[in-house]
């Protein structure tokens, strides 16, 4: 069977006044977020009502989106169906434009089964139809004077089917005080599930209080990425000294440069200003920055004992980090072409095995909290040593594990 037609149609709601189309959330205009969530989706079509708000058509410039009057909603069927199509339903999903929808829920509505001339209604303001007559709901559409109307007209036409969720997958924007909690809502779903214990409870709370800031600014995800990288290396060059007063100064740098690290991608996923190249900068930038502490490490700690070996040592680190790096790019990240941060983890596997979920748990950035502890009474070196060891070895199970997953593959 030919896969069906999804097509999405955003009805501008009147609203209180308060909250608009145009009105900015987390620096993305309400519209605009609801159309690129929508995108997200992967919905076939997204509509929205032009139903004489001004500048609807600024606000979904560059999108998939298109601006329909209400006349001309009912043709869109016909303009979009091929022979192929015609024999099956076809799924609408309704939305007004005060509801913000997160795209796994309107995944959840376009892939649900349902029969034909029945919909689903989650929660007030969106509907999921299956109809083999699109014309019948595109013309209620254009003819509703309010969305609440809208709403009761549908229930009378189309039978009901699955019980309401729950609203964890979407916000209301009604007003000022829901524009707010929209905003905490959508910082939230930036936590990684695969982050390490102290940057989800520590790091993850800074940046987020940071990119808030910095979302109504016109600074990119790139430029805060060079920020980052630059406030790292900084951090490196004090190690150039022993003493703990310089170290120290160094570490909390160092670990200044993870917390704003986290900022590039929060900013580029708030408004969806994801990009490949982002993504290289980010995962490349890191691996630069924690090569330069290793190797400040090392000549510092080289010039004050006069001997050579913390110099093997440094390289030993640096080599270790930069194969480990190259291999999960390489493994990775290098042909991934899905939404989303390009590194997410160390494996690809979907079953992941103790060996690889200990990996993960390395790659993470927990170690930086040593850096500053030892750093404190001048004994960076001694994570230097580690760091030699532990580089190289990290990289051996990562080899290990990607053998062993093609094995059982």
């Amino acid at each position: 069977m030919a896969k069906q037609a999804v097509t999405i149609v955003i009805v501008i709601s009147k609203g209180s006044g308060d909250v608009g189309p145009d009105t900015v959330v987390a620096g993305v205009p309400l519209l605009r977020r609801i159309v690129m969530a929508a995108s997200r989706a992967g919905s076939d079509e997204i509509v929205v009502m032009d139903a004489g708000w001004p500048g609807l058509a600024r606000l979904i410039a560059g999108t998939r989106a298109g601006l329909l009057s209400p006349a001309q909603l009912a043709d869109l069927p016909m303009r979009n169906r091929t022979q192929t199509d015609r024999p099956y339903s076809s799924r609408i999903l309704v939305l007004t434009s005060n509801l913000l929808p997160h795209p796994s829920l309107l995944t959840y509505l376009t892939e649900m089964p349902l029969h034909i001339e029945t919909m689903h209604v989650p929660m007030d303001g969106i509907a999921a139809v299956e109809t083999a007559d699109p014309q019948v709901i595109l013309s209620m559409i254009g003819r509703a004077d309010d969305d609440r109307l809208l709403f009761s007209a549908l229930e009378r036409t189309y039978q009901k089917a699955g019980a309401p969720m729950d609203n964890t997958r979407c916000v209301r924007v009604l007003n000022r005080e829901d524009l707010c909690s929209a905003e905490r809502w959508l910082l939230r779903g930036l936590i990684k599930d695969t982050e390490g214990f102290m940057s989800k409870h520590v790091e993850r709370k800074i940046s987020l209080a940071v990119t808030r800031r910095l979302v109504d600014t016109d600074i990119t995800p790139n430029q805060m990425t060079a920020v980052s990288v630059a406030i790292g290396v900084l951090g490196a060059l004090f190690f150039f000294s022993t003493m703990p007063a310089y170290q120290l100064t160094g570490a909390l740098l160092f670990l200044l440069h993870s917390i704003l690290d986290g900022c590039d991608g929060e900013i580029a996923r708030l408004k969806y200003q994801e990009s490949r190249l982002g993504g290289i900068l980010d995962f490349w930038g890191d691996n630069a920055v924690h090569s330069a502490v290793f190797m400040c490490i090392g000549l510092g700690w080289q010039m004050a004992i006069k001997a050579s070996f913390p110099l093997v040592l440094a390289a030993s680190a640096v080599i270790g980090t930069l194969l480990s790096a190259g291999f999960v790019y390489r493994q990775t990240m290098r042909s991934k072409i899905d939404e989303g941060p390009l590194f997410t983890s160390v494996t690809t596997s979907e079953a992941p095995s103790r060996l690889s979920t200990i990996a993960d748990t390395l790659a993470r950035r927990d170690f930086i909290y040593l850096v500053v502890i030892l750093s404190a009474f001048g004994k960076a070196h001694w994570f230097l040593v580690l760091a030699a060891f532990g580089s190289p070895i990290f990289f051996f199970v990562l080899l290990w594990t990607s053998h062993r997953e093609r094995v059982k593959a």
